[in-house]
């Protein structure tokens, strides 16, 4: 971990994302205070929590394996850090009802956590964390242990969740999809360092680096060189075959960059701006999937709604097209 600056507000859904041994999951356990940072102070609610214990600070996490306890029942496994906490047994019960009733397993408080599945452990687990209102909620993979379809449904009710009782919650995961359905902000790490910071939407469509492009989300990377830049317009030479692509950066003539585009961006058709060489077409239900090669660059295409489209095959000859906002240009800088 180097030089790790993130300042997170009240209230913001945030993800960790990144590949294995990134620094997302330690920096996620230093804000619990499972681990020490080496240098540099955490920060919650203004207050300097670095000497405090897990247990002394204002957070509560979720982890990947549960950690319910097998021997008491819903809720008594919901109700444990409340009773720790010296409550009476009338505002545990409170609490922990009304907790239930969020995490819809109301009914259930008599259920062992062995005769529940995947989906409703997960939901006891987070209401566990809930219910003694901590200021941050923390989040280690809590979903990998699920199922792809429950993923989906788990990661919408967090969101849900989170947004109803307004607590902030920082989340660590190494899937780009759960990172774009669930974020306020994303912070996307590599080797330790932040790579970048910032909304689904900005990362996705502004990537600072060709790592960030290709993480969130998939990517072509199409060589090019800068003809001209004017007032927002950049004119690219792209396998000596002009082209204009929207950019922020005001690139000098000559120079050389790359240009990312989106598999569900590229066009394909008879006619366009690019020449290509079909290499596969699958069809996929909702889209044509295909590769192209635009000289020696592979290209990866979505069609998406294939049905009364022109099918290319295998072989074939084709043309690629793109929007000029619907691209973004990096320089090799």
């Amino acid at each position: 971990m180097k030089d790790v600056n993130l300042d997170i507000e009240p209230g913001s859904f945030v993800t960790l994302l990144g590949p294995s041994g990134c620094g997302k999951t330690t920096t996620l356990r230093m804000i619990a205070g499972f681990e020490s940072p080496d240098e540099g102070e955490i920060y919650l609610g203004g207050e300097a929590i670095n000497s405090l214990t897990p247990n002394k600070r204002d957070t509560a996490m979720v982890f990947q394996s549960y950690a319910l306890f097998p021997h008491y029942n819903v809720f008594d496994n919901v109700a444990y850090g409340l009773k720790l906490r010296g409550l009476s047994k009338e505002t545990i019960r409170e609490k922990v009802m009304s907790i239930l009733d969020l995490v819809e397993m109301e009914g259930m408080e008599s259920r062992m956590t062995n005769q529940l599945s995947g989906g409703q452990q997960q939901r006891v687990a987070l209401a566990r964390a809930l219910v003694v209102e901590p200021g941050v909620l923390l989040f280690d993979e809590p979903l990998s242990n699920l199922d792809a379809k429950l993923r989906v449904a788990m990661r919408t009710e967090i969101r849900r969740i989170q947004r109803k009782t307004g607590i902030t919650a920082v989340y660590v995961t190494h899937d780009q999809a759960e990172a774009m359905s669930l974020s306020d902000q994303i912070i996307i790490m590599q080797k330790g360092v932040i790579a970048q910071m910032g909304t689904p939407h900005d990362i996705y469509y502004h990537p600072h680096s060709e790592f960030v492009a290709d993480f969130i989300g998939e990517a072509n990377f199409l060589p090019a060189t800068v003809k001209r830049c004017e007032g927002g317009l950049c004119t690219l030479d792209i396998a000596g075959h002009e082209a204009r692509v929207l950019s922020q950066r005001q690139l000098p003539s000559g120079a050389p960059c790359r240009l990312v585009v989106r598999p569900e961006a590229a066009v394909i058709g008879e006619s366009g701006m690019i020449p290509c060489a079909v290499t596969l077409s699958v069809f996929m239900g909702a889209y044509q999937y295909y590769h192209v090669t635009v000289g020696d660059t592979l290209v990866k295409i979505n069609d998406n709604c294939p049905i009364g489209k022109r099918v290319f095959e295998e072989g074939e000859k084709a043309f690629i097209s793109f929007s000029p906002g619907s691209v973004h240009l990096l320089s090799e800088e």
